[in-house]
């Protein structure tokens, strides 16, 4: 009969992983529990920014910077937890530039990362679209005539981007939607100035 070992020892220091990971799932259900609101502001903005109301639609977005400011700052691999709110924001952010004749915020300026920007960039072509339309309604057609080349312009910048859906998850089909919403555009304004 071989003599007996000892048990081998082992540490493996799992008690450190422990409250990293704890930190970790608080931040995660933080912003969890956060993003229904900051959602709701921006969209909340947008809808005040098509009525007129660009005073209210900025008080809305002060209200997403403090609820923003509020959250933890996000882990790489936690960043998806802040897409929906990023892509919203950036609907938000460039339909008050485009309302206010101003220029649009860039990725670097909003502090995003690039891919979500895109896909809050093709979105905003549908608002894009929505104002062209809001002001046909009131018969201002220079002004709609601008959100037309507005989008017309973003278009032609994002066509260009072609990369796999691995690497730009979701944005294929916003891309797809953007060009479709500027076709609709373009139909509705030939129309109005017939």
């Amino acid at each position: 009969m071989p003599p007996k070992k000892n048990a081998p020892r082992v540490n493996l220091a799992l008690e450190d992983i422990i409250p990293i990971l704890e930190k970790r799932e608080e931040s995660r259900d933080k912003v969890i529990g956060a993003s229904r609101p900051l959602v709701r502001h921006c969209a909340t903005a947008i809808k005040m920014l098509h009525s007129g109301e660009v005073k209210e639609a900025k008080a809305e977005l002060a209200k997403l910077d403090a609820g923003l400011s509020q959250l933890p700052a996000s882990e790489p691999e936690y960043e998806y937890l802040f897409e929906q709110i990023w892509q919203e924001m950036v609907e938000a952010r460039l339909l008050l530039s485009a309302v206010e004749h101003k220029s649009l915020p860039t990725w670097k300026e909003m502090k995003i990362p690039p891919q979500v920007y895109l896909l809050g960039v093709c979105d905003a072509i549908g608002e894009f679209r929505r104002q062209m339309l809001e002001q046909l309604r009131h018969d201002n057609y220079d002004e709609a005539n601008y959100y037309f080349e507005m989008m017309s312009s973003i278009y032609d910048q994002l066509s260009v981007i072609k990369f796999s859906g691995s690497l730009l998850h979701n944005f294929k089909p916003k891309q797809d939607q953007a060009r479709h919403s500027l076709e609709q555009a373009r139909s509705e304004i030939l129309r109005a100035k017939n």
